[in-house]
C-alpha cells in the first residue's frame, strides 16, 4: 500500500474518532482540521528533507493527502448529524 493511501486512510480514520469523541460537529471539525494540517505539512516536510523529493512533487500530493480527508470533514460536518443527536 503507498504512503499516501495510507495518509488518507489515518486521516480519515481520525476524522472518524473524533466525530465520536466530540459532541459538537463543529468542534470536531475544527480540531480535526487543525491536527490534520499539522500532520500533512509534517508529512510534507519529510518528504522534502529526509525522502528527497522536490517540492513541487511533495505540494502536489500534499494538496490531496491535506485537501481530501478535510474535504470530507467539511462535508461529514454539514450532511451527517452528530452521532449523539
Amino acid at each position: 500500500m503507498s504512503h499516501t493511501a495510507i495518509m488518507l486512510i489515518a486521516g480519515v480514520a481520525l476524522l472518524i474518532v473524533l466525530r465520536l469523541t466530540i459532541r459538537d460537529v463543529r468542534r470536531a471539525t475544527r480540531l480535526f482540521i487543525l491536527l490534520w494540517l499539522a500532520v500533512s505539512i509534517g508529512n510534507l516536510l519529510f518528504g522534502v528533507l529526509s525522502a528527497g523529493y522536490g517540492w513541487g512533487e511533495e505540494a502536489a500530493i500534499w494538496i490531496l493527502v491535506f485537501g481530501t480527508p478535510a474535504a470530507v470533514a467539511v462535508g461529514a460536518a454539514i450532511f451527517v448529524p452528530s452521532p449523539r443527536a
